[in-house]
């Protein structure tokens, strides 16, 4: 028998080379980039209907999980 998902459950994750959290409540799954607050939110009656698919495809054209860009070494200070 499984166990009855009654409050959310942290887990860290690393996908080419870059952690994240996956957060699964009762409302729903919740993926951001380990240290950041925003992320990819989804409720489960919108996975289950399909409509995690277009809100996926959507936050993705608009970057809204992508990992920070690399440090550049030698980044330059503002001119005046």
């Amino acid at each position: 028998m499984a166990t009855r998902l009654d409050k959310t459950l942290k887990r860290e994750l690393s996908v080419n080379g870059h952690a994240y959290i996956v957060a699964i409540s009762p409302e729903g799954l919740k993926l951001t980039l380990k240290g950041r607050r925003n992320g990819l939110e989804f409720k489960w009656d919108a996975l289950i209907g399909g409509d995690a698919a277009l809100a996926a495809a959507l936050s993705a054209s608009i970057g809204n999980l992508s990992p920070p860009p690399a440090d550049k070494t030698g980044s330059s200070a503002a001119s005046s």
